[in-house]
């Protein structure tokens, strides 16, 4: 019902009246236009689709400075960790000032729309109900973009940026790849998507203080992990009580290790990728992942309310030194941005040592598999309730912060005050000043890029190690570990029928994840098979054959 209420209220967006755009088309005095008509040649050869093919310039001007806006005023989505320093908030503070300076000179005034970032799926489908989405709207569940513009709720994105004129620094930044990731295939662009600095996704992380304390190695597979798990909570050896064992914050690296379709590329990408509940009905290996999650929860060794932890829960199992493994974000243990974990944990038990182990071999071939995203992050989209002229000015927001004027100040700082360059890459000056004056929402407001303004894979990699004084190791050992083995990355396609069915299928998969694993042994089997049966009611099957079709051809 839910979802047949938002479709409506959609569909109601669509009549909403548009305004026709006004303002000048003299540049602005801007050096990243000078920049960008440098690269106007290199994006125009460089394959993006339907590109203007004669000399008229497009109806719209997108490329930062080649348009002078009358004082448009446009809405953006900013996510909230609630982590602002004194002294800010989340919507007035250092880096939205700069934004509006930058913005300003040409005729544009940006309003943030701060929302938490952990609702931020069930807050986005609120305000794109009531008609009261930003702007620029983020998501990173590209079906619900795409869902919208299906129904008629969102721009068309295409006219304001194929053009050989338009977005050039966004072309040059992002690519056509990346580009493409949110354009269907009849050619229309519902989104644009982030670029991702790295593909790395998720690690193992574990208590290597209690490991030499108990006379244990490395674990290497599921059944030694259970052994060393078991001996930290039951024999602990700093005497503690009541210690969780393990908490699988997400599973996409355990799933590989279990998965029975993992060395199958065409098999990995009609599982969905990043779609776990596709690949629980797909991967008849999922039967023995669960069934191992209910073997650790049903020993103890398994956090007892792990359904329950939001994430700060779960940062303080880590910190306060109650925590021995888990499944965590890449670079989880040392990230600033996640709030240094690891140097709080030492704080407060000084020899302790939450360290990332490599990737654990398939039990079904032997080989290494690591899940890995795709080459895109979020999704920036244009609800209807935007005039053309305030999407004209978004996409030329976008265009800016893809220039090192925008995005790369955004999230590196000036030089000088945040970093000095070494061998072309921005190396931190002062760490901790970063964290409290910029680090905290950097990642937040830079929205063309997941995880940092870089060129190279190689570039993030140094830069990010400096970013964690003491833990340089840490850092680079972390990246290496995530990225071992075959990299099954997420699916950038989304098949017809998955807009209209991932809510309901999501539910689903919510409720039976901890009734599967949270049972009885001698329960499980029925659990499992209730699971299965529910999600072939909701018509998940569809969405398979689809898959199949799109990626056998």
């Amino acid at each position: 019902m839910k979802k047949r209420v938002i479709s409506i209220l959609m569909a109601a967006a669509t009549t909403v009246s548009l305004l026709a755009g006004c303002g000048s088309t003299q540049p602005a005095d801007s050096g990243a236009t000078q920049d960008a008509q440098k690269e106007e040649t290199q994006s125009a050869d460089s394959g993006d689709a339907a590109e203007a093919t004669s000399d008229q310039p497009s109806k719209y001007q997108t490329t930062y400075g080649s348009k002078q806006f009358d004082n448009v005023t446009i809405t953006v989505e900013l996510f909230d960790r609630s982590n602002a320093p004194d002294g800010s908030t989340i919507t007035d503070n250092k880096w939205t000032k700069y934004v509006n300076e930058q913005m300003n000179k040409v005729g544009i005034n940006v309003e943030f729309v701060p929302v938490p970032r952990w609702d931020e799926v069930t807050k986005m489908q609120a305000m794109v109900a009531s008609q009261t989405a930003p702007d620029l709207t983020l998501t990173y569940t590209y079906a619900y973009a795409e869902d919208y513009f299906n129904q008629g709720g969102t721009w068309d994105l295409s006219e304001f940026v194929d053009g050989a004129d338009q977005a050039l620094n966004m072309k040059k930044y992002l690519g056509t790849d990346v580009i493409d990731i949110g354009r269907k295939e009849s050619g229309e662009l519902y989104g644009i998507v982030a670029k991702r600095a790295t593909t790395a996704k998720s690690n193992y992380f574990i208590r290597k203080d209690w490991l030499d304390k108990l006379g244990l190695g490395i674990p290497t597979n599921p059944d030694e992990l259970y052994t060393a798990l078991d001996k930290m909570v039951h024999e602990n050896p700093d005497g503690m009580k009541g210690v969780s064992g393990a908490i699988i914050w997400n599973g996409w690296n355990l799933k590989q290790v279990f998965s029975k379709i993992a060395n199958d590329p065409v098999k990995v990408n009609i599982c969905g990728g990043g779609e776990d509940v596709i690949q629980d009905y797909y991967d008849p290996g999922m039967y023995d992942y669960y069934q191992y999650l209910n073997k650790l929860y049903n020993a103890g060794i398994l956090h007892q309310e792990y359904y329950n932890l939001a994430e700060d829960d779960f940062k303080s199992e880590i910190v306060t030194g109650n925590l021995g493994f888990c499944e965590y974000s890449v670079n989880g243990n040392v990230d600033v941005l996640r709030g240094s974990l690891l140097k709080t944990l030492k704080e407060n038990v000084s020899d302790a040592d939450f360290v990332s182990i490599p990737q654990f071999k398939n039990v079904n071939d032997g080989n290494v598999y690591s899940a890995a995203y795709g080459a895109g992050g979020l999704i920036a989209f244009c609800p209807k309730t935007a005039s053309e002229e305030v999407v004209e000015a978004c996409m030329t927001y976008l265009d800016w912060m893809c220039t090192e004027e925008g995005g790369f100040v955004l999230y590196h700082g000036f030089e000088g005050e945040h970093y000095s360059m070494t061998d072309g890459v921005p190396v931190v000056k002062d760490a901790e000043y970063n964290s409290q004056d910029k680090d905290w929402i950097r990642t937040d407001i830079f929205i063309v890029g997941n995880q940092g303004y870089f060129e190279t894979v190689e570039d993030f990699n140094k830069c990010t190690s400096k970013e964690a004084p003491g833990f340089e190791d840490y850092v680079i050992q972390n990246y290496e570990y995530a990225l071992e083995g075959t990299l099954n990355h997420d699916a950038s396609y989304t098949s017809p029928s998955t807009a209209d069915l991932i809510t309901d299928l999501n539910i689903a998969k919510d409720d039976y994840q901890v009734k599967m694993i949270t049972c009885a042994p001698e329960e499980f089997d029925d659990m499992y098979n209730e699971y299965m049966d529910e999600l072939k009611d909701i018509g998940i099957d569809t969405i398979i054959q689809e898959r199949e079709e799109y990626y056998n051809k």
